[in-house]
């Protein structure tokens, strides 16, 4: 009898009072579709531009000059308050950094909010002053929307780093001599994607996309940094426990130690850690202290090659390989595919995941989105120095005409005063 009275009791409270629980357990991912929802809302509003930034004849700049320009673009950082992100869905705007060779033509471009036009413009024209930057349409719907299909292939992976944030890929300080300006006896690691992607022709095309978005204050990426430095020069952390009872007495009972009495203090060694270092691990504190000093940007970068099927050959999407193999190291840092996103499937319903990696890529490339959109993740820290090797304008050795379409003389405006009759 008392266990009917039990479960007839039981099933009243289950039945008056089953939706108590939902909130704690659904209010994560109530958050989570509200802020998308908003900012999806707010992002419809606001329009966005494709740059080409058409280069001079002659760059005899450094590359260098590519790092200010990209710590110029760190400006466009805002700070948002609880109220803008949360019932108005603002949020941070990235900038689209991208090399496209269309049929062999490799040219320039930056995709941005039509706000960012003036701060890219006037950065890129302190140091390309011979430059011109020209509002196009976008180069993408050069091909059809719903790729892959009975005409057309493609193949493209994102990329993600061999080791943590804090650690640095290869920079153009290892291919150039700063001090030499003679253009002809430059290294640009440029110079294998670019030679790549000219080598492509009718009905092929080949993109590189580097989506940056800036960090404003201290994050995680700096902080592991400095935790990576001092485990490398072996820095003790010297922590004071609070002084208790407690561990008074049980320090008495085990160790038979006197309270307040001091501990024997262990010998100084005459030589610091820091000078025990081996020459690679004095190398990597040097390379990690260097980046978390510079602006650094979240960013993801994903590449394509698309073509129609009679001349689709997926092994040239491999030139990709060899670029960021230059900016890799073994003991620093480095860039590889990340297999998540890569349109190879070895089980199970092959052929529609494939064609549905193969899509979702398509589409993030087109719309510049993260790689796990709308979650977050696939995305790591890269600092100005780090995308100046990745993305900047090459000199005529480099990349020769036709490979690279130049200015040969840039247009200006009238001088004022000019009678127009």
């Amino acid at each position: 009898m008392d266990f009917y009275f039990f479960l007839n009791n039981f099933w009243l409270v289950v039945k008056n009072w089953w939706w108590l629980p939902l909130p704690f357990l659904l209010y994560r991912h109530f958050l989570f579709f509200w802020k998308f929802y908003k900012s999806e809302q707010y992002d419809s509003g606001v329009k966005k531009i494709v740059l080409e930034v058409r280069i001079p004849r002659e760059v005899t700049k450094p590359i260098k000059a590519m790092e200010q320009v990209i710590a110029g673009f760190h400006g466009v950082h805002d700070v948002f308050s609880w109220k803008e992100v949360w019932l108005q869905g603002e949020f941070q705007y990235s900038i689209a950094l991208e090399i496209a060779s269309l049929e062999g033509e490799v040219r320039f471009f930056i995709r941005a909010p039509e706000s960012f036009r003036s701060v890219i413009e006037s950065n890129i024209y302190s140091q390309y002053p011979d430059a011109e930057i020209v509002k196009v349409e976008d180069y993408t719907n050069l091909v059809p929307y719903n790729i892959p299909n009975d005409e057309w292939d493609v193949f493209g992976f994102d990329f993600v780093t061999t080791k943590p944030d804090p650690y640095p890929i290869k920079t153009y300080r290892y291919f150039e001599d700063e001090k030499e300006t003679k253009e002809e006896k430059r290294l640009d690691p440029l110079s294998n994607l670019l030679e790549s992607m000219a080598s492509i022709g009718e009905n092929e095309y080949m993109w590189l996309q580097i989506i940056i978005k800036p960090i404003r204050e201290e994050v995680p990426w700096q902080k592991e940094g400095k935790e990576l430095v001092d485990k490398l020069v072996h820095r003790e952390k010297k922590v004071e426990p609070v002084p208790s009872i407690f561990r008074e007495a049980a320090e008495v009972l085990i160790s038979g130690k006197v309270p307040g009495k001091k501990p024997e203090e262990k010998k100084q060694e005459l030589i610091p850690p820091e000078m025990k270092l081996t020459p690679g691990e004095r190398e990597a504190v040097k390379a990690i202290e260097e980046k978390i000093g510079k602006f650094g940007y979240v960013t993801n970068i994903r590449c394509l090659y698309i073509a129609k099927k009679d001349v689709f050959f997926k092994p040239k999407s491999r030139m990709f390989y060899g670029f960021f193999k230059n900016v890799s190291t073994e003991n620093l840092n480095g860039l590889k595919p990340w297999t998540k996103t890569l349109p190879k499937v070895q089980w199970f319903m092959k052929e529609s995941r494939t064609y549905a990696k193969k899509r979702a890529i398509f589409l993030r490339y087109k719309r510049r989105f993260s790689p796990l959109f709308p979650k977050p993740g696939g995305t790591f820290v890269l600092n100005t120095e780090e995308l100046a090797t990745l993305y900047h304008f090459p000199g005529r050795t480099v990349a020769p005409a036709p490979t690279v379409p130049r200015v040969e003389a840039k247009k200006k405006e009238a001088p004022p005063g000019l009678p127009v009759e």
